[in-house]
């Protein structure tokens, strides 16, 4: 999950002890916070400054609708399509996993960061989580 960290930082969300991870405005990335469930662990990554994954962090609460759509984000029918979840860190990554180390690391070549820069929620499988936390060391 993405963050500039001018907007929400890894510092921030630490010492707010949780929040609710709002604004997407993808489906696709939309699709994502849909699929998490309570207990599901994330990566934050700080995206455009520092580029780098900083932390992890546990889904709290389940998709519910985002409350910050304005009303021309709404569907034509006035609903809301857009959900956000409730998120709290786990813990900072004792290494950021930079953006140019996961380019560079062979493991890595096909996950979502690299393929969808641009996504702001995307999935990890598990052999890239566990590559991502062995580069954090």
């Amino acid at each position: 999950m993405k963050s500039e960290p001018f907007k929400y930082s890894w510092q921030q969300l630490e010492a707010d002890g949780s929040t609710f991870w709002d604004g997407v405005r993808n489906h696709l990335a939309k699709q994502h916070l849909m699929a998490m469930r309570v207990g599901d662990e994330a990566l934050f990554y700080h995206s455009n400054e520092g580029k780098a994954c900083v932390g992890i962090m546990r889904i709290t609460g389940p998709a519910v609708p985002d409350a910050t759509a304005q009303p021309d984000a709404l569907n034509k029918d006035g609903t809301n399509p857009w959900v956000g979840v409730t998120v709290a860190p786990v813990r900072a990554l004792r290494q950021p996993v930079t953006l140019a180390a996961i380019k560079a690391e062979p493991k890595l070549q096909n996950m979502a960061l690299i393929k969808f820069q641009r996504l702001s929620v995307q999935p990890v499988t598990a052999a890239e989580w566990a590559v991502i936390q062995t580069m954090a060391q």
